[in-house]
């Protein structure tokens, strides 16, 4: 991992000397490789995957998403318009399509017995422009609340991938979830996506894994960036530090015009005592 890691920074080291590309479009394109490159870890076993308002899909991990047939809600691919970032070119279109409702609307998910099951929610803000637009609930089996108030643009922005991991486990026919429990029924958990006064809920796509959060190649971090203004200002500075004066230092100006108004001052006060004297001879 480390290797991997020295070899990218090197890389980037090189390939920025050689190209005029923005630091950020740069350091998005190395996230990406880091996300091929630098996950080695073997996948769980994959028991649900569905492409939510799109077509059927295999990942670059060689996970097969699903058609999405539900009936419920609107699929929509007006994502699609967008460059998905923090995923390579392969997966954008897990990010790109949806499926939204006016409404609570979920999907029911099989179970492969008892174990460790992780649930990777797949999502990106791809219509609106601002926080607070689109917020909602996600809860699993009917009363597991596991993702609260989410927000996608304020988390990470617009026409960015975010994804929610929600660890869990399954013991005899009961979900284990942060202290609590939901009976399952008929062999299946259902996730919901909770309609609020805050547009519609919505997903991209779903994975279910018999395994956790350590069998799963997570998103890559979000690219920090210094303010533009910061960068500005430093640029400034820079510049100013190195920059020479053009030609020899001369005097203050200002120290020259101030002594050459004295002048009248003196001249006045000569000529004012001869005059004073020849009057106190009178």
């Amino acid at each position: 991992g480390l290797v991997i890691f020295y070899c990218l920074i090197h890389f980037y080291k090189r390939f920025y000397k050689m190209t005029m590309l923005k630091r950020s479009q740069l350091i998005s394109w190395l996230g990406t490789l880091f996300f091929i490159f630098g996950e080695v870890r073997g996948l769980g076993d994959a028991v649900y995957a569905v492409n939510c308002g799109g077509e059927a899909h295999t990942d670059m991990f060689g996970i097969k998403y699903e058609k999405d047939d539900n009936r419920v809600g609107v699929s929509s691919d007006y994502g699609k318009q967008l460059m998905i970032g923090r995923v390579p070119q392969q997966d954008q279109i897990l990010y790109q399509t949806e499926r939204y409702h006016s409404s609570t609307f979920g999907y029911d998910m099989p179970t492969q017995g008892d174990g460790e099951y992780l649930l990777v929610l797949k999502m990106s803000e791809v219509y609106f422009t601002a926080p607070n637009m689109k917020v909602f609930d996600v809860v699993l089996n009917g009363d597991l609340t596991v993702v609260s108030d989410l927000d996608v643009y304020e988390k990470v922005g617009r026409g960015v991938a975010h994804d929610e991991y929600i660890e869990f486990s399954i013991e005899g026919n009961r979900i284990l979830y942060d202290g609590e429990e939901s009976e399952i029924s008929a062999g299946q958990i259902r996730v919901e996506f909770i309609k609020s006064y805050r547009d519609n809920p919505k997903i991209n796509s779903i994975v279910m894994i018999k395994g956790t959060l350590e069998d799963w190649p997570t998103l890559p971090p979000l690219p920090i960036e210094q303010e533009e203004d910061e960068v500005t200002d430093e640029v400034e500075e820079s510049q100013s530090a190195r920059r020479k004066p053009s030609g020899p230092r001369v005097a203050d100006p200002y120290a020259e015009e101030e002594s050459s108004s004295l002048l009248p001052i003196f001249i006045a006060i000569g000529a004012f005592i001869p005059l004073v004297f020849f009057l106190c001879k009178l």
